[in-house]
């Protein structure tokens, strides 16, 4: 399957992105899908899953209670709206696909990957 994600920018601190990632060749339906985020010197980390229904989801704490993380599986995308964006969001953000029923925590467990898509907050 390959992953394309879009949607990244520069935005201002509080404001709101909606990032997608369309997925084409094997049905996506097959697969939980993450967002995972890397900033400049840090480690790939889990954002936000979705399991293979879109009934599951999970959340960084860091992530909770601002981003929301659907699915389309008609469409074969997934979207994380985000909103209320502060400076450490920032980071190039990744979608990824893992042949399980539930999203993992670990960059490891997914096997496909997107490009990445940048996202800056300033203040």
């Amino acid at each position: 399957v390959q992953l394309q994600a879009s949607g990244g920018g520069l935005v201002q601190v509080g404001g709101s992105l909606r990032l997608s990632c369309a997925a084409s060749g094997r049905t996506a339906i097959v697969y939980a899908m993450g967002w995972f985020r890397q900033a400049p010197g840090k480690e790939r980390e889990l954002v936000a899953g979705i399991s293979r229904s879109g009934q599951d989801t999970a959340y960084a704490d860091s992530a909770k209670g601002r981003f929301t993380i659907s699915r389309d599986n008609g469409k074969n995308t997934v979207y994380l709206a985000m909103d209320n964006l502060s400076p450490e969001d920032t980071g190039v953000y990744y979608c990824a696909a893992t042949p399980t029923f539930y999203p993992g925590v670990r960059a490891t467990q997914y096997d496909f990957w997107g490009q990445g898509t940048q996202v800056t907050v300033t203040s």
